[in-house]
């Protein structure tokens, strides 16, 4: 279920990020109206260690709670792109069709290599998934003292 009922909702979200999860060190997303009934996320969410998140959410809310129409979610370590979501259908792939058409790309061939996202959505809110998986790779340094 979505918990945003209005772009206002969706707004109020984000702009308080830091105050819902502890981790968020600070953040220089923006959302942006690009019409009536369409808007634009976009910056980076960044955390200790050098972490971030890098984003872009294209949303609508013509009737109903807000629906992102499509994303780009970039992680990253300093200047290393650990992974990236997107919604880019790839509807050869038999092995992303559970969670299509979101997918993941992951090293060691990060253009190419694709995983299943069963975390992303168009109807809900991706970014708590996201800081989550920011979190527990923070956390698994913390107790390894190296990254990834």
């Amino acid at each position: 279920m979505n918990p945003f009922q209005s772009l206002r909702d969706y707004e109020a979200y984000v702009y308080t990020l830091q105050q819902q999860f502890s981790a968020v060190q600070r953040s220089t997303l923006v959302l942006i109206r690009r019409g009536k009934r369409t808007a634009i996320l976009h910056g980076e969410i960044a955390f200790a260690k050098g972490y971030r998140i890098s984003l872009k959410e294209r949303l609508s809310f013509d009737d109903g709670p807000v629906v992102i129409e499509d994303y780009g979610y970039e992680l990253w370590r300093n200047h290393e792109k650990l992974a990236w979501y997107d919604a880019q259908p790839h509807p050869n792939d038999p092995a992303l069709a559970s969670t299509f058409p979101h997918h993941k790309h992951i090293p060691p061939d990060i253009k190419h290599h694709r995983i299943l996202a069963p975390n992303m959505n168009f109807t809900r809110p991706n970014l708590p998934a996201l800081i989550q998986e920011v979190e527990e790779l923070i956390r698994r340094e913390d107790e390894t003292g190296t990254p990834n």
